[in-house]
């Protein structure tokens, strides 16, 4: 069992920590395991009445998988990525139909893979240092562990603009767009914390929460919701560029420094989540397009520049969005054989 996931009780509470601080505790395929161990084990465990999930370090929560792993293994044929992908959309599936209470701390940095296991759970908390988003379109992935589905269902075009800048929500903008429920002063995260040793989730909210700040994004909603609702990336840019908002016109240039294809794709997704029945249905389609990434030259060059190298100059191919075909898109969705996640 990996060291990097410390697991214990606390009275009622069953406490999963991830303790990989130094990686901002991003996910290894060995945590991922650990997290699954636990939650299969207190689920059957009557003493164990809530789950708790925090991370360690101070700084946040999780910062998406490890990148680096990700990159290295994609190089190399991608197999144990597309493992780690199998096991991690699974874990996923299983949080969102946890049977009790599975209390997310979303305290700090919380972007991808830290999304998946937070953002399903049944009590998701903020504070006032959250930061939350699903920033893989800055690597030339597109964003998944359920976020797609989290994107397609957040109100008006908020969630298309965060999927295709990969902007960060503070904890108004995260309650906002459906990632989290409740609003806990980081003051009052560590009494909130051990009071979940002696009561249910309800009782401890009850004197630990409180209302949350507006979110920056909820001032921006009229220029958000017009630009986004274009059918396509380049209709997009072209409406974000024409306004005369400052921060419409920061949205464009964020954009067209991503992957053109990832930015395709993802527009694609989202739309295409919106039309899917069920959490384990979306985990299905991003299990196709992730493995599709895998095999792709952008995300082995996104990783690159921005983990690996880190001169912050992806040089992606198709290198502008009029260059990626409807075709081009599609493959990215086709069906996977035998390697299908199957969890719808």
């Amino acid at each position: 069992m990996t060291t990097e996931v410390q697991l214990h009780r606390d009275g009622r509470a069953g406490r999963i920590v991830l303790d990989r601080p130094r990686a901002l505790n991003s996910l290894t395929h060995g945590m991922l395991t650990a997290v699954r161990t636990a939650l299969d084990a207190w689920a059957a465990d009557d003493g164990v009445r809530t789950v708790v999930l925090s991370g360690a370090g101070g700084r946040g929560l999780c910062a998406g998988a490890d990148v680096r792993a990700i990159h290295d293994d994609a190089k190399a044929g991608g197999a144990g990525a597309r493992a780690f992908f199998r096991d991690e959309y699974a874990l996923n599936a299983l949080i969102a139909r946890y049977p009790k209470p599975y209390v997310a701390l979303m305290d700090g940095i919380t972007m991808g893979g830290g999304v998946g296991l937070a953002a399903h759970g049944s009590v998701r908390i903020v504070t006032e240092r959250s930061a939350v988003a699903m920033p893989e379109t800055r690597i030339g992935l597109v964003p998944d562990v359920g976020g797609s589905r989290l994107l397609a269902l957040a109100p008006g075009g908020l969630g298309t603009h965060l999927a295709l800048t990969a902007a960060s929500m503070d904890a108004g903008d995260a309650l906002l767009c459906g990632f989290a429920d409740h609003f806990v002063p980081g003051e009052r995260l560590a009494g909130f914390t051990a009071a979940l040793a002696a009561v249910d989730p309800g009782e401890a909210l009850s004197e630990f929460a409180a209302p949350a700040p507006t979110g920056a994004l909820a001032r921006q909603r009229e220029w958000i919701d017009t630009c986004y609702a274009a059918g396509t990336v380049e209709e997009i840019v072209d409406r974000l560029l024409s306004s005369s908002v400052p921060e419409a016109k920061e949205a464009a240039e964020q954009i067209l420094a991503k992957s053109p294809t990832a930015l395709k794709v993802t527009l694609a997704a989202l739309r295409r989540a919106r039309r899917l029945d069920s959490l384990e249905a979306v985990l299905d389609q991003e299990y196709r397009i992730s493995c599709a990434a895998l095999d792709s030259h952008d995300l082995v060059e996104g990783i690159r520049a921005q983990v690996v190298d880190k001169d912050r100059d992806p040089r992606w191919s198709p290198a502008t969005l009029a260059e990626v075909s409807e075709a081009d898109v599609a493959r990215w969705f086709a069906a996977r054989g035998a390697d299908e996640l199957g969890l719808a």
